[in-house]
């Protein structure tokens, strides 16, 4: 039979190399087709092809063909959803048994055994299909090669631009009084969340310098993480009794007060190591305009010390 009589005998949908392609399936890492197929193909009989094999048996080791497991033979029909996979066409008769496939090698060994126009015409079109199909997996292969490293790329570009987004914002969170802050008049929630903000970032020690202070001052101060001294430097006339100071000692120990008349302004000195200016009693913050200044040189904050210490 020649190559006519072969394209007018055949179904339609083995005509060309693209529909061989979707015969070809991928078992136990390798390229192979069932034997049905390839008897639809060579136009004979699944049994009469096997059985070819058979009477040659040793041209046919494990790597040219195999009979797939229970498993595999599922696997695949649930990949492929199709009841006829692997199933001999009605006009082929019918099986009981599991499957065999062939691979590239084991196909171009039935070419001999068959020893038929058909199987040669055919087998040289599978031949070209799997030529073709390992172009396609290549291909494929080195592009999912090149988006995982575009993946990779861009995971670790991401990765790095949210370090460093993480630092600036880290930067700006531990920076953030840097810059003077000024408050107007009506602000009072504001410049007293701001305060307590200051306060609550004492680990060991706080000193206020406030002629003015109250129990307006204590709530202020009462923000401050447990175990953190507080010492508050004011004129004598302040308006603070003992008993405000026993009752705010009895709650949030220890709160001393010292008085002295060398200072004008307002300051908030935080662990002995960061000092703000605040332009007014803090009891009194957000009532006018006022602003609040984090002082940049520790010499500053080292004189105020030793003025206090005198």
């Amino acid at each position: 039979m020649d190559t006519k009589e072969l394209s007018t005998n055949v179904d339609a949908k083995y005509e060309d190399e693209a529909s061989i392609k979707n015969l070809i399936y991928f078992v136990r890492n390798q390229q192979v087709m069932m034997d049905s197929d390839l008897a639809m193909l060579y136009q004979v009989e699944t049994k009469r092809l096997n059985e070819a094999v058979r009477r040659n048996i040793s041209r046919f080791p494990e790597r040219f063909r195999f009979q797939l497991t229970k498993d595999e033979h599922e696997n695949l029909r649930s990949q492929f959803a199709t009841s006829s996979l692997g199933e001999e066409n009605s006009a082929y008769g019918g099986r009981r048994y599991l499957p065999y496939v062939f691979t590239e090698q084991g196909i171009a060994m039935l070419s001999s055994v068959l020893r038929s126009d058909i199987a040669i015409t055919v087998s040289i079109r599978i031949m070209d299909s799997f030529v073709e199909m390992r172009k396609y997996m290549a291909n494929t292969s080195l592009l999912h090669e090149r988006l995982n490293t575009m993946e990779m790329r861009q995971i670790n570009y991401q990765k790095e631009t949210d370090e460093r987004f993480d630092k600036v914002f880290d930067y700006i969170a531990a920076h953030e009084d840097s810059e003077q802050r000024v408050f107007f008049d009506g602000q009072i929630y504001d410049a007293f969340s701001l305060i307590a903000s200051l306060i609550e970032k004492a680990d060991s020690s706080l000193i206020l310098i406030d002629n003015y202070v109250d129990h307006h001052t204590l709530d202020l101060l009462s923000k401050k993480r447990k175990n953190v001294a507080v010492t508050v430097y004011t004129l004598n006339n302040n308006m603070l009794t003992n008993a405000d100071l026993n009752s705010f000692n009895a709650q949030y120990p220890t709160l001393y007060i010292n008085y002295t008349k060398k200072f004008h302004d307002r300051f908030l000195i935080v662990d002995n190591a960061y000092g703000y200016h605040i332009g007014a009693s803090i009891k009194d913050a957000g009532k006018k305009c006022f602003g609040i200044n984090l002082i940049q040189e520790i010499g500053v904050i080292q004189d105020i010390l030793l003025r206090l210490a005198k």
